[in-house]
């Protein structure tokens, strides 16, 4: 029986989740698809642990296979696995860090498969991303990062289906972002913009600091991953972001004796009027407001911003934190192809990358 050897960089809640995950199915997807998954290694920030063949199922850190993290030594231990076994192998970056990114090129060309939810390969340098596009070509290993846009929200991969068929996108456009959908979902005329703010903070939905939210740079990240998937040669700094942080606050410091998100919700309260008088006028005009991350195909350009919709749109039907995706295409017109669901966490992130790690496992039958 074929065996995956997946190797595992990240171990915090993501690579916690994911691991819990492959485990409970491995038994179901050894009798149906008929292969095996092993887990090879895991890392941590500081520390790694490189496994023995056979490993099957991880309830704790390993603490006595511990040493020093090296990343290099990790991926050709799960390379040497795969190629003992006749098997494959897979490298999973479960991190937010560059440090990974920058050896996808390496782990392909030695092929292995890469899959991630970090979105920093694919909004990152070009020159880089394209050596890694590259490297999977070369090799037929396959870079795998449905979960880098809409976590477990299917967005790439119907993207690349469409692409593949032969359709011809016009336009991608959509609400990123489930912190960023939670509060504008909330917010309602008479309720203060920093209140809901504050009960985001509160509910875990931000992050320590909310300008990390409200600044827009994670869907800048991912409507770059977009531009890229549908043939534009941008950076990420040719996307820009009109930021829901007032020009003030951006540079601003919590005093010593605050914490961080508390002091800045109290500073974002003077802004409140501002930002009212949008939500009154958006009411005034039956809509409502977004913050949306957009892609042009015609033009060339993209962007990330505030913007006013009837009610009757579809960014309009979003509940809670939901994320949503409307691609307009040569086959889909006037009504574009919608994708909406739960976009963010642990579990529903860990699950788009599990479901590329199926993707891994059905080729391998």
């Amino acid at each position: 029986m074929p065996t995956l050897h997946v190797g595992l960089v990240g171990y915090g809640l993501v690579g916690q989740e994911l691991v819990g995950q492959m485990c409970a199915a491995a038994p179901k997807l050894e009798k149906e698809i008929g292969v095996r998954i092993e887990i090879a290694a895991v890392s941590r920030s500081r520390t790694m642990a490189l496994l023995p063949a056979g490993t099957a199922s991880l309830t704790e850190w390993p603490k006595s296979q511990e040493e020093e993290a090296d990343l290099k030594k990790l991926g050709q231990h799960v390379v040497d696995l795969a190629a003992a076994s006749g098997g494959r192998a897979l490298i999973v970056d479960n991190t937010a860090s560059d440090t990974p990114a920058e050896l996808y090129e390496a782990w392909l060309l030695a092929g292995a498969d890469v899959a991630t939810p970090n979105k920093r390969a694919g909004s990152g340098p070009m020159s880089r991303y394209e050596k890694i596009m590259e490297a999977s070509r070369q090799t037929g290993a396959r870079f795998l990062y449905e979960a880098t846009v809409g976590a477990g929200l299917p967005v790439v991969g119907p993207l690349q289906a469409l692409l593949r068929a032969g359709d011809e996108v016009d336009t991608v456009e959509g609400i990123f972002s489930g912190t960023l959908s939670y509060i504008f979902n909330t917010w309602k005329p008479g309720v203060k913009f920093s209140d809901v703010v504050k009960e985001a903070k509160d509910k875990g939905f931000t992050e320590p600091d909310p300008r990390d939210d409200l600044g827009g740079t994670d869907v800048q990240r991912k409507v770059t991953i977009l531009a890229r998937e549908i043939g534009l040669k941008i950076e990420l700094d040719d996307v820009p972001v009109k930021s829901l942080v007032p020009e003030k606050l951006q540079t601003w410091e919590a005093p010593a004796d605050k914490k961080l998100g508390d002091a800045f919700v109290e500073e974002l309260a003077a802004y409140d009027d501002e930002m009212d008088a949008l939500l009154e006028e958006a009411e005034k005009a039956n809509e409502v407001l977004r913050f949306v991350g957009s892609v042009d195909v015609k033009s060339g350009k993209a962007s990330v911003k505030l913007g006013r919709y009837p009610k009757d749109h579809p960014f309009a039907s979003t509940q809670f934190a939901d994320n949503i995706c409307a691609v307009s295409s040569k086959w889909y017109t006037p009504r574009p192809l919608v994708v909406q669901g739960p976009g963010a966490g642990a579990a529903v992130t860990a699950a788009g990358v599990f479901s590329n790690i199926m993707e891994v496992m059905n080729g391998m039958r």
